[in-house]
C-alpha cells in the first residue's frame, strides 16, 4: 500500500506589508499549505492614525495585514500579545534602536511566539519576510542566525527572499521547498520585491514607510520617555499607548500633561476617554476637547488648561472664551478664560 504524504505546513509572519506577502506567496506556490499569524502590540502604526485623523483620509482603512491574507487566500490568525511584549520593550536584552525600537529583541520575541504556535498546532516550519541589510539593527546577516537561535526556531526558520545568502534550513533539506525556487536579495533597495511583486501580477500592496511600528518614531519615542519620567514607575498600559498616539501633547507642569485634539476625529477619539480623565472643552466658540493625564489637579491647573485650550480654538483672538472643564467623576463646571497668547516655553510641547 503506497503511503500518503502529508502536505508541508508552515506559518508566516503577516505584517501587511510587501516582504511578507511575497515570503508567503514564494512558499505558496510550492504546494505548502501556509497560514498567517500577525501579532497586535500595541505600537502599530496602520488602522490607528489613519483611520482617526483627516489628513490620512486617502489611506485606505484597513488592516494590512487581512488585507494581506486575503490577497493570497490564506487564513490569518491575530494574536494580542500586548501584556507579553511589555518586557520586550522595558527590558530589551539587545538594546533600542535609533529610538525606543527594540528590534532585534521583537523579532526574536514575535519568532518564537510563532514558533510556541506551530508546535501546538502541528505546523512544520515559519517563514518571514526578512531581506538581509534592509534594516540596520534587526535584518544583518549577523543577526539572522541570532534570531534563529533565540527564539528556538533553528532550522525551522526560512527567509524566502534572502535565503540563497543563508545556509540551507531544515524546510529546504526535506524537500519541503526547493531552494532553486527561493531568491537572493540583499539591501535596502525595494526594487527586486516590486519587480517580483510585477512579475507575479501583484499591483496593489502597501508602500514602505520607514516602518510600521511607532517605537521607531522619535517624537512618539520622546513622549513615551516622558510618560515614563512622570510615572513612579517605567510601565504602560494599552490605553497610554493608544493615547501618545492621537493629538497634540503639551506639559505646561510637572504633575500633568495635555492632550489636545487637533482635528474633530481626534476629538472623537478622546470622547472615548473623558470619563477617566479631567478635560477641558471650549464651547464658545469651536475648538478642541482636551484631556489631563496627571494626578494631584487642582482647580488651578483647570483654569491653565482651559486657557491653553482656549489659545487652539477659533477664539483665539478672543477677550474670552466659555469652556467647560471637569475632573473626574465631578460635575461639569462653567468657566470664562483669557485665551493665552504669550508664547509657550519650548519645554512644553512634547
Amino acid at each position: 500500500m503506497t503511503e500518503v504524504r502529508r502536505q508541508p505546513r508552515a506559518v508566516a509572519l503577516i505584517s501587511g506589508g510587501l516582504d511578507s506577502m511575497l515570503a508567503t506567496k514564494a512558499v505558496l506556490t510550492q504546494g505548502v499549505h501556509v497560514e498567517g499569524i500577525n501579532f497586535f502590540t500595541g505600537f502599530c502604526v496602520e488602522g490607528h492614525t489613519h483611520a482617526i485623523r483627516r489628513q490620512h483620509q486617502d489611506k485606505p482603512k484597513r488592516n494590512n495585514a487581512l488585507w494581506v491574507a486575503e490577497q493570497l487566500g490564506i487564513k490569518l490568525h491575530i494574536i494580542d500579545i500586548v501584556e507579553a511584549y511589555k518586557d520586550v520593550v522595558l527590558n530589551p536584552k539587545h538594546g533600542y534602536g535609533a529610538n525606543l525600537n527594540p528590534c532585534l529583541d521583537c523579532k526574536i520575541f514575535m519568532v518564537r511566539k510563532a514558533q510556541e504556535w506551530a508546535r501546538q498546532q502541528d505546523f512544520d516550519f515559519i517563514i518571514t519576510g526578512e531581506v538581509i541589510g534592509q534594516r540596520p539593527m534587526s535584518q544583518r546577516r549577523a543577526t539572522m542566525p541570532v534570531i534563529a537561535a533565540e527564539s528556538g526556531a533553528d532550522e525551522r526558520l526560512l527567509r524566502p527572499l534572502c535565503a540563497r545568502h543563508l545556509p540551507e534550513t531544515l524546510p529546504e533539506r526535506m524537500g519541503w521547498v526547493d531552494r532553486e525556487q527561493l531568491f537572493g536579495f540583499t539591501g535596502r533597495s525595494r526594487k527586486p520585491q516590486m519587480a517580483l511583486a510585477q512579475a507575479w501580477g501583484i499591483e496593489a500592496y502597501a508602500q514602505p514607510a520607514g516602518g510600521c511600528c511607532f517605537l521607531t518614531d522619535a517624537n512618539y519615542s520622546r513622549k513615551l520617555q516622558d510618560l515614563w519620567s512622570h510615572r513612579p514607575e517605567r510601565n504602560y498600559e494599552l490605553d497610554d499607548i493608544m493615547l501618545l498616539k492621537v493629538g497634540r501633547h503639551l506639559r505646561p507642569r510637572a504633575h500633568f500633561k495635555m492632550i489636545v485634539a487637533r482635528e474633530e476625529g481626534e476629538v472623537n477619539f478622546l470622547e472615548g476617554y473623558r470619563r477617566e480623565f479631567a478635560w477641558v472643552r471650549t464651547i464658545s466658540h469651536s475648538g478642541p476637547l482636551t484631556l489631563l493625564d496627571g494626578d494631584g489637579i487642582t482647580p488651578d491647573d483647570l483654569m491653565l488648561a482651559a486657557r491653553i485650550s482656549a489659545r487652539f480654538s477659533k477664539g483665539r483672538e478672543a477677550e474670552s472664551v466659555l469652556c467647560h472643564v471637569a475632573l473626574p467623576g465631578q460635575a461639569v463646571q462653567e468657566c470664562s478664560v483669557a485665551p493665552m497668547r504669550e508664547k509657550m516655553p519650548s519645554g512644553w510641547l512634547l
